[in-house]
Parts: structure tokens; sequence; C-alpha cells
């Protein structure tokens, strides 16, 4: 019976239950040696052992006919090796998910999810598509893998729009598979230079339940068109993608609004002609990071100009609240123009510590610009802030780097130093906060060469335009907020000489 079933088994051809000498696979296995001490049946159960499922789970194979068929092992493999190919994109997936939703920047978010999806199913070729606010247009396409060359040869040409089979995928948004480009009614073709495609897979991404864009993928580096399990992998990454772009959006919006409260605290810098001057200022990296660092500026009687910037310790609304009181209490005390920088600054130092229910650390640096005796004169006196950068009308840079003094907050009784240098007209005076020089684990003298070396390039700038270029330079890590303010010195007017 079982050699009947065996015989017409679909998986296997008949010739397969004969051996070469004629006789059936019955017989073979009658002739294969018997084990020590075994012999013929004898009706009493103590005969040779038999087969699986005939007389126990753990007794030997006792023919050949009980072996698994050859198409059952062919299927048991191809099991194997699927199943060891979902854990292994399992685990490709995990990991692309830790990835993905570790980065907060919009472009880098966006990037990540392109290369992701590439190396998941091992294409190569990928871009992304974000969709405009009507949903009907490509606003951003993003495309990843073109070689050098490709991409010269693309010089020129206009990114997608959203035509073809891009179009189809924008208006009907589910996931499209397709073996031959060319043959899909759809298909728009390629412009000129663009490098031969043959497959897609495109997925739409949908963020709150709006679609966001489209993922496309093209070319498998195996040369095999893209699959069944390619697509649940696409799917399940698209969901994860919605996910890390919202995050994105959200980090993006709370950081404008920090920026935002921050930029309302600090002022907007009054006429101060005939000086020429300028600031910036950009808060820290990480969301809600609302900083203490201001500037300020103020013309003087006598034609002298006063310039200050601070840092409040901290990274939150506390900070900003306490850098908006010292800002507005020394401003009130440096326009006393009989007053030196050291006198307003140990002055504040005192107040603060009156006035204030728990007096904050600050450091800052109050400057002076005033004429004297047909040139400029710069006063300056720090409170442990960082020293003030000169650039020279020559290009040369140098920084004052005089005694800081202590920080605010901390020893308001002890004196404070006062400094001074004779400066030539068109002479820029550049002061500044620790985060555009600051990098954790660095010597903080690396990050102040880095700053000297940016501003001597950018000698022929406004300081406004000079004061951006600085804060975008980001020698910093990004970490800290930053703020910087510059004043040049005007010519020896009558105005000037008064």
């Amino acid at each position: 019976m079982m050699a009947e079933e065996r015989r017409h088994a679909p998986d296997e051809p008949a010739s397969a239950d004969v051996d070469s000498g004629g006789g059936s696979a019955a017989d073979s296995a009658a002739e294969l040696p018997e084990g020590p001490g075994s012999g013929p049946a004898q009706g009493s159960g103590e005969g040779p052992a038999a087969a699986p499922g005939r007389g126990g789970d753990d007794e030997p194979y006792a023919s050949l006919l009980d072996l698994p068929l050859s198409s059952d092992l062919n299927r048991i493999g191809e099991q194997l090796h699927a199943l060891a190919r979902a854990q292994r994109t399992l685990q490709e997936l995990l990991q692309a998910v830790v990835n993905i939703t570790g980065e907060l920047e919009l472009p880098a978010v966006l990037r990540r999810i392109v290369r992701t999806a590439m190396d998941l199913v091992g294409a190569r070729y990928g871009a992304m598509g974000v969709l405009d606010q009507e949903g009907r247009l490509l606003e951003e396409f993003i495309p990843l893998g073109l070689t050098t060359k490709e991409l010269a040869d693309l010089e020129g040409v206009e990114l997608p729009r959203g035509r073809g089979l891009l179009g189809h995928l924008i208006h009907h948004p589910e996931p499209l598979r397709v073996k031959d480009i060319s043959r899909h009614p759809e298909s728009a073709g390629f412009p000129p230079g663009h490098p031969p495609m043959r497959s897609l897979l495109g997925v739409a991404i949908s963020v709150r339940g709006r679609i966001y864009g489209n993922l496309y993928l093209s070319e498998r580096k195996d040369g095999q068109p893209f699959d069944r399990h390619d697509e649940g992998v696409i799917r399940a990454l698209a969901g994860t993608a919605g996910v890390a772009i919202e995050n994105a959006r959200l980090y993006q919006q709370v950081r404008n609004s920090s920026e935002q409260f921050q930029r309302l605290l600090l002022p907007r810098l009054p006429d101060l002609r005939p000086f020429t001057a300028g600031a910036a200022y950009r808060p820290a990296s990480a969301p809600a990071a609302v900083g203490g660092d201001w500037y300020d500026a103020m013309l003087l009687p006598g034609g002298a100009c006063a310039a200050v910037i601070g840092d409040v310790v901290g990274h939150d609304l506390r900070a900003a609240a306490d850098m908006s009181q010292i800002r507005n209490m020394l401003r009130a005390l440096y326009y006393d123009p009989g007053a030196a920088p050291s006198t307003s600054l140990a002055r504040l130092d005192r107040i603060m510590n009156a006035a204030l229910d728990e007096a904050p650390v600050a450091t800052a640096l109050l400057a002076r610009l005033e004429p004297a005796d047909g040139t400029w004169q710069l006063r300056w006196s720090s409170a442990g802030h960082p020293p003030p950068l000169v650039l020279l009308p020559d290009g040369r840079v140098r920084y004052l780097d005089m005694e800081p003094g202590l920080p605010l907050g901390v020893a308001p009784d002890l004196p404070r130093p006062d400094h001074c240098r004779p400066l030539p007209v068109d002479s820029t005076v550049i002061l500044f906060t620790d985060g555009l020089v600051e990098v954790p684990g660095q010597p903080l003298d690396r990050g102040l060469d880095a700053l000297a070396v940016t501003a001597s390039r950018l000698v022929g700038l406004a300081p406004e335009d000079l004061c951006h270029a600085l804060v975008a330079h980001r020698p910093g890590n990004g970490h800290d907020d930053k703020a910087v303010i510059a004043l040049r010195t005007p010519p020896l007017t009558s105005y000037g000489s008064s």
C-alpha cells in the first residue's frame, strides 16, 4: 500500500520507485543489513524495529520507504529559507526604525528614509517625492543612488513633477509594483540623460491620515523584479516613515516657537549712525531650548557707542526671563557716560544680588567706543566672558585677551578690571557668546582660532552680513544658543570729535 502511494505521488516520477536492477524499492530495503542481535520477525514484537508512526517515535527507520520525499525536503528547505529571510528582514526593519526615528531635522529624515528603503530591498535607486499643499503635484523630489556621471548627465533637467507612473501613484496611493516600466500603459518615459530603469516599487507615505509623499525604488541590484516580500517590507517602513516625518515637523514647529520667543526678548538694534552695526542670534538645536544669550547697543552722549553681550547660565524659560531682567537693568546703568564699564557691571552685580530672589549666574562683556585724541578708544570690562575679537581694516584679526573678571552672581563685592585699546577707523569689534566657539571635549582655543580664521575671510562684509555669516559658520556644535554683535568705527568727523 505504501509502495502504491509513493508510486503515484504527484511530485515524484514513477521511475523513482524502481532501482537499477529492476527490483522494487521494498526488495532493496529488505536486503539492508540488520542490527546486532536482531532477527526475523517472529510475531512477538522482538524483530526489527518498526518504522516511525508504526511502532514508536524513537524507533529508527526500517525502510527507505519511510524517508521523506525529495520534494518534501525541498519544500522544507524553502520554508526554512523564507523564515530566515523574514527574521533577517525583521531585524533590519527594526534597525531601520531606530535609524529613522533618531533623526529630527526634516531634510535629513527624508533622505534617511530613502536610503533605508534602498538598503532593505537592495535597490540601486531610490527617491522621495513630497506633494504640494493641494496633493496634486510633487513639490520636492529627493533622488538617491545616482552616480556623479548620472547626475552630470541630468544637469539642467527639471525634476519630476508627477506625470506618468509617478502621477499614477499620486492619484491612486496604493502600492505600485511594475516589472517593466516601459510596458506600463501610464509610463511617460524618461528625459534625455536619465539612466535606464526597468522595475519600480512605489509606496505612499501618510502623515496624520493625509498623503505626504511617495517613496520610489527602482532596479534591484540582483537584477530581479521587486516581489511581494519587498512590497511588504516597504509598506511597513512607510508607516514608520510617516511617524518620523510628523516628529520632525513637530520638532521644527517647537523650535521655531522657541526661537520666536527668544527673539521677542532680544532688542532690535536702534539707529547707531555714524557707526555701522549688526547682530545675529541662533537658538540651540534642541527643541524648546530657550537660552539666556543676549546683546544690546545704544548711542551715548559725546559721540560714543556702547555694546553689550551676555549669557545667563541655563537653557529654559527661567534663563530667558533672567536674561531679560539683566539686559534691562544694565541698559539703564551703562547709559551713564561718566561711569567706567567695570563700574556699570559692579553695580549690576550688586543690584542682582539684592533685588532678585535667586540671583542667576551670568557672563557679560560691556564695551564702549569713544573718540579720543584723533582716534577711537575701545574701553571694556568683562564678567567672565570670552574676549572681544577685533577685525582691522587690513584684514588682520586679534583677540583682546585680558583679565576677564568673575561672572555676575558669584562675588558682587570684588572689584572688576577695566581695559582700553586704541583702534583705527574702519575697525570692527565683534562680541560673541561661547556657543559660537565651544565644542565639548575640545580645547576652547581651537574654537576661538576657527572663529578668527572665519572672520578674517569675511573682512569685506558689512557688520550685519558678517554676524549672520559667523553664526551660520557654526564653529560650535549647535547644542548651545549663540549671539554675536559687531560695531564698525566710522571716520572721525566733527560729530565723533565733539
